[in-house]
């Protein structure tokens, strides 16, 4: 997944195409946003907590190399609202609308 971590101007009529409403097309989009974030924020702390001391002595705080580059890593990587943004406009985000559903 190449996405440029940097900030990206959007054309609002190609967004609001995907579903007709730019509002509901950035509601999507936040909602996946939310579960990268989630599930990314869920991945850091399985991998950091590999290297949790059960010692609670302030005196014996040290530097962990890999966690240090664990944490690194994870800073560098796109933010999930520009992952999932990216997502939309490839068309690989499924969404449905529950008032459609009804009325079919």
């Amino acid at each position: 997944m190449a996405i440029n971590p940097s900030i990206v101007t959007r054309d609002l009529d190609k967004v609001a195409d995907k579903t007709g409403n730019i509002y509901e097309s950035l509601h999507v989009v936040g909602q996946r946003a939310k579960q990268i974030s989630t599930n990314l924020k869920e991945e850091l702390n399985n991998k950091l907590s590999e290297f949790a001391s059960t010692v609670d002595n302030l005196e014996e705080v040290f530097e962990n190399k890999e966690q240090i580059e664990i944490s690194k890593f994870y800073e560098r990587m796109p933010k999930p609202s520009t992952i999932a943004m990216e997502e939309f406009m490839e068309g690989k985000v499924y969404f449905r609308s529950p008032e459609q559903e009804v009325t079919e």
